[in-house]
């Protein structure tokens, strides 16, 4: 079992659920609904890579490769860039500041991390020693 990957799983599994709250039971009565799906984007994927992150932590344990390090460094990546930055542009639009476009680049980026960590995951899985 991979610690640090339960660890940092843990810690976001609690950040997400708390984000969901926030969500809907706050950030309905400060923006609109279009900016609240944003959001709700965010921390659904948040949670689902949760998920990814503790089987790759729990795995790693029957297959300890190179990979199931990156798949689970990738989850952790998609998280910061493709969620943070989900959350950044509710921030901004609350704030109602109109220059997002950097902040609105990080999230491909993060989907990229998302679908390598994905990909490494398999990789790894395949990969295992016999």
């Amino acid at each position: 079992m991979n610690k640090n990957f339960l660890s940092i799983a843990a810690i976001l599994g609690a950040l997400s659920v708390a984000l969901g709250a926030f969500a809907a039971h706050k950030l309905k009565s400060m923006t609109g609904a279009e900016t609240v799906a944003i959001f709700e984007t965010g921390v659904r994927y948040q949670f689902y890579h949760v998920f990814a992150l503790l089987f790759v932590a729990f795995l790693s344990e029957k297959i300890h490769n190179k990979w199931m390090i990156w798949a689970g460094n990738c989850f952790i990546m998609g998280i910061v860039l493709f969620c943070g930055s989900l959350y950044a542009l509710t921030a901004l639009a609350i704030a109602e500041y109109e220059h997002r476009t950097l902040v609105g680049i990080m999230t491909p980026i993060g989907g990229v991390f998302f679908i390598a960590g994905w990909l490494f995951l398999y990789i790894g899985v395949m990969k295992r020693d016999k």
